[in-house]
């Protein structure tokens, strides 16, 4: 198996790889807090512009106060509303970004929700954390491709570990789980979703020679407010109580999907993040990938499927 000191040394992969970002554009869904804050503060801090996706227009406000205090007027930082839970709303985020940023050097596709405790659908008919983490990246990411591969650029898709867990598969024949919801087994399939989409693109890409690069990596277990607006009552109490063991902060969660936006010499069919204590934390590197998320079958009936659901044909 390979590992982080094989890529990048004993301590792994760290933002002091990164020499320069200046002329550099990266687009970030879910950047008002957590780890999409802090990746955009790594960008911004090497000379980047950051372009932010955010369903919540005062927080976004109040979260490029924060950057621009920190870095000054003259940071290069901007936000457009999207809310990934309507497709209307990404199709609306996307045009706007086709009209105002010319250039595209990463689109990293970190917004999430995770262990909704009631099953609860989004206004296209979709279990809100498949509908969230999964069809409205696959959209903006397939609204966004043309002008990303004008760039030569990357897509950097933030999965988790919760992929290989739960039921371990795409239920095609109940996928919003009317039948039998599990707010697990529920995020653990929106997870692997996005997953199977990136090594698909991948694949897709080498087969026509696009010039995109694709990545996928995870955050391990950060503290951030992932769990704050959906998990229950128990569940919050729970993580409350163990982050403070376990997890690490939300800036080294961030680490790893700045490394797949920024690191050259990556590679296809990996899986990138902390490497310590079952991939929740420590060194940033290359870690163990499920075959399951490498399903070509089940990918390619996702794939057409996630076409279907968001009648967005790709060129790929």
């Amino acid at each position: 198996m390979t590992t982080n000191k094989h890529l990048f040394g004993a301590i792994g992969w760290t933002p002091e790889a990164i020499d320069t970002l200046d002329g550099k554009t990266f687009v970030i869904t879910g950047a008002n807090s957590g780890a999409g804050f802090e990746a955009a503060r790594i960008f911004l801090r090497k000379g980047a512009k950051v372009v932010m996706l955010n369903r919540n227009p005062v927080k976004s406000t109040q979260a490029i106060a924060d950057l621009k205090q920190e870095f000054g007027e003259k940071a290069e930082l901007s936000f457009i509303q999207m809310d990934l839970a309507k497709l209307d709303s990404v199709r609306h985020a996307a045009a706007q970004i086709l009209e105002n940023v010319q250039q595209i050097d990463a689109l990293i596709c970190n917004g999430a929700i995770a262990q909704v405790a009631q099953q609860e659908m989004t206004v296209d008919g979709f279990e809100s954390q498949l509908g969230v983490n999964h069809f409205g990246h696959f959209l903006l990411c397939g609204l966004l491709f043309e002008r990303i591969e004008a760039t030569g650029g990357r897509i950097v898709v933030v999965g988790s570990n919760a992929y290989k867990m739960g039921l371990k598969t795409i239920q095609f024949d109940d996928l919003n789980f009317n039948q039998n919801y599990s707010a697990w087994n529920a995020y653990a399939q929106s997870k692997l979703a996005q997953m199977m989409f990136a090594y698909e693109l991948q694949r897709r890409i080498a087969a026509s020679n696009a010039n995109v690069q694709v990545q996928v990596c995870h955050p391990g277990a950060s503290r951030t407010n992932l769990l704050k607006d959906t998990a229950s009552r128990f569940n919050k109490i729970l993580w409350a109580v163990l982050s403070r063991v376990i997890a690490q902060s939300a800036e080294k969660g961030a680490w790893p999907e700045v490394m797949c936006a920024t690191q050259d010499n990556l590679k296809a069919n990996k899986l990138y993040g902390p490497t310590s204590r079952a991939q929740t934390v420590g060194p940033v590197g290359e870690c163990p990938l499920d075959e399951v998320a490498l399903d070509r079958n089940m990918a390619a009936k996702l794939w057409q499927l996630s076409e279907e659901k968001t009648s967005l044909k790709w060129t790929l």
